[in-house]
């Protein structure tokens, strides 16, 4: 993907919101397009952080594994993020990711955003608070399972 169109691709998306036009460059020289087959593990819960998404097209469920099945946390698409744990802990993922259709997001490792974000802290905000609304988004869906669950 030529980088003018990975610029434009990443200026129209609500993470974007948050940056000033030179972050967005940031973003841009760290970004790749990757795509996942349907039903694809993107990563199972306890794998390594590596690589945060951004998801540009299809959907994604993150899912607790128990002992027996699976449990849909959230349905994932355009514009969310994804992975988020790569760019602030280096702990084992929370949830597993899986495709539920062909599904094309924007990558970035994690240890190189945690760089640009301490090389430039006003990058690093923006992103770390993009970033906290996700973690309260992720916690909020867990909380609403959990309630659909056990209630009563």
């Amino acid at each position: 993907m030529k980088v003018d169109t990975l610029a434009e691709i990443l200026h129209e998306q609500p993470l974007a919101e948050e940056f000033q036009p030179h972050h967005l460059d940031i973003l841009t020289d760290l970004a790749h397009e990757v795509r996942f087959d349907k039903d694809w593990i993107i990563f199972r819960e306890g794998d390594s952080c590596e690589t945060f998404y951004l998801v540009l097209s299809g959907r994604v469920a993150l899912e607790l594994k128990g002992p027996d099945r699976s449990f849909l946390i959230q349905t994932l698409g355009a514009g969310d993020e994804l992975g988020w744990s790569s760019v602030v802990m280096s702990e084992g993922r929370h949830f597993q990711a899986r495709a539920l259709e062909s599904t094309r997001a924007l990558a970035f490792d994690g240890t190189r955003l945690l760089e640009a974000c301490k090389e430039d802290p006003t990058f690093g905000y923006a992103l770390m608070y993009r970033l906290l609304g996700v973690v309260s988004k992720r916690l909020q869906a867990t909380r609403m399972q959990l309630m659909d669950l056990y209630a009563p």
